[in-house]
């Protein structure tokens, strides 16, 4: 039994409703994996980010996967580079879309002041820092392949590019052939968690404050928890 959460994005509070609903499912030892996006657009991603560094040095079978947001955020800490060419309409981290300023506030850190770079650089501990640059891009076992995006389609997974395990839509979320495990990701927010076939989708948009998701698999068989127990997750056709 393994349990999965998705997109955080700076929502401490919805969080700590899903890991108390996972411990309630599966008790305290439960194995998690946590798909990525951990700041941006909610109020407190360096709550967020205390939580998860804090469970995992206690030990928790804790799975921290990277998301593009995650790296984001490091590079603009790293050399105040705001712009990754995945993003098409061109805006920057530090466009408030994106979410950087409300990380950035979570700190301390106003946007609206001067020095924002060198301001940030003193403001986030290292060790958030070094926490996200050190999460692995993906955690399979024998029947699920957990990933922030997705994968490209046919690419063996030694084989794939980064760029596209936490970025992919296009020739990943289009594709309905079955892959060699099913794929459990984020990154793609919807109203809900689906069940495609191939894949399960469990961004549900906590970075729009909808309610985030927490799933429980029991081999390929998905359950979304909540507050009165499991629902069984069904592909869609």
């Amino acid at each position: 039994m393994i349990y999965a959460i998705g997109d955080i994005h700076g929502q401490l509070a919805e969080l700590d409703r899903v890991l108390s609903l996972i411990e309630a499912d599966g008790g305290a030892d439960a194995h998690i994996v946590f798909l990525g996006d951990y700041t941006d657009r909610g109020p407190d991603s360096r709550g967020v980010l205390d939580r998860l560094i804090n469970g995992v040095s206690q030990g928790r079978r804790w799975t921290v996967l990277r998301g593009n947001h995650d790296r984001m955020f490091c590079r603009y800490l790293t050399d105040g580079n705001e712009h990754d060419e995945r993003i098409k309409s061109g805006k920057g981290w530090l466009n408030p879309s994106l979410g950087g300023p409300t990380t950035l506030a979570s700190y301390g850190v106003n946007v609206e002041e001067g020095d924002i770079l060198k301001r940030a650089q003193a403001a986030v501990p290292p060790e958030h820092l070094a926490f996200l640059e050190s999460r692995s891009l993906w955690y399979e076992t024998d029947d699920l392949l957990f990933v922030h995006a997705g994968i490209k389609p046919g690419v063996p997974m030694d084989e794939q590019d980064e760029d596209d395990l936490i970025w992919i839509r296009e020739g990943f979320l289009d594709y309905e052939e079955p892959f060699d495990k099913l794929i459990v990701h984020g990154h793609t927010a919807l109203e809900q968690p689906t069940h495609f076939g191939n894949r399960i989708d469990i961004d549900s948009g906590a970075g729009y404050d909808r309610p985030l998701t927490a799933a429980v698999f029991e081999g390929t068989d998905c359950f979304i928890l909540t507050e009165t127990g499991r629902v069984p997750l069904l592909p869609t056709v």
